[in-house]
């Protein structure tokens, strides 16, 4: 081979090898594995979906196979997207009494914070005073209740607990008030003691506190909240009893 083709074929292979290095530089490469955070983000997707629970809400199901089609039915609702349905439950337990001077005692925060916790598997947040009321020693700024919102299946498997292992543990229980309704449809209740839930154990309680449960629907009147609660077992009191 001539000098004169040696030469050309080195400046042929030249761009080609300072183009090479430039991708390993320039942080292109071609056929490589994706990013690691994406392998993390996947990761936690399939932990998320493992720990969920495997069967649906037995109240779900009920719903959407046997509830909706009574719905329809009594109140002649034919559009889906129109039908009553149960957005999400609040349960709000009040601290305020226990208030010395500007703050809440450690232990009673905490075992307000346990109950809840325990009841509906979702930690709650501490609400503060947005404004001052003397009567009530409570000042703008203080800690006042715990409140915590459950939705979607956690929602459903309360409700469940509530109706069939709850309720029936109340003290002298006659059905629960039916008149707790308000414009929209949503429903109030209230609980004196937290030891109704068979989750708590009063043995390791410091003190009994009560909460107040809230079932809020959309699309919903208080007669189709009230038949849809009926329909899922809700105990409300029966006429004679009133």
């Amino acid at each position: 081979m001539s000098k004169d083709d040696q030469n050309k074929q080195a400046q042929d292979g030249a761009p080609k090898e300072h183009a090479a290095k430039e991708g390993k530089k320039g942080g292109q490469p071609s056929g490589k594995k994706p990013a690691a955070g994406k392998k993390h983000v996947s990761e936690a997707v399939e932990a998320e979906a493992a720990a969920a629970p495997k069967t649906p809400p037995r109240l779900k199901v009920l719903y959407q196979d046997k509830v909706r089609k009574a719905i329809a039915e009594k109140f002649g609702i034919t559009n889906p997207m129109a039908m009553p349905k149960l957005e999400k439950i609040v349960l709000n337990v009040n601290m305020g009494r226990h208030l010395d001077g500007s703050k809440i005692p450690p232990h009673i925060r905490a075992q307000v914070i346990e109950t809840l916790t325990k009841v509906t598997g979702q930690r709650p947040i501490v609400i503060k005073a947005k404004k001052s009321v003397s009567n009530f020693k409570l000042r703008e700024g203080f800690e006042s209740s715990a409140m915590v919102t459950i939705r979607r299946e956690r929602m459903w498997h309360f409700l469940d607990r509530l109706i069939n292992l709850a309720t029936p543990r109340i003290k002298d229980f006659r059905g629960l008030p039916d008149k707790s309704f308000d414009r929209q449809g949503n429903y109030a209740m209230g609980l004196n003691e937290q030891g109704v839930f068979p989750e708590i154990n009063m043995a390791e309680a410091q003190f009994t506190h009560g909460m107040n449960i809230n079932f809020c629907f959309s699309n919903s009147t208080p007669e189709r909240s009230r038949f849809v609660l009926e329909q899922l077992g809700m105990p409300f009191r029966k006429p004679d009893q009133r």
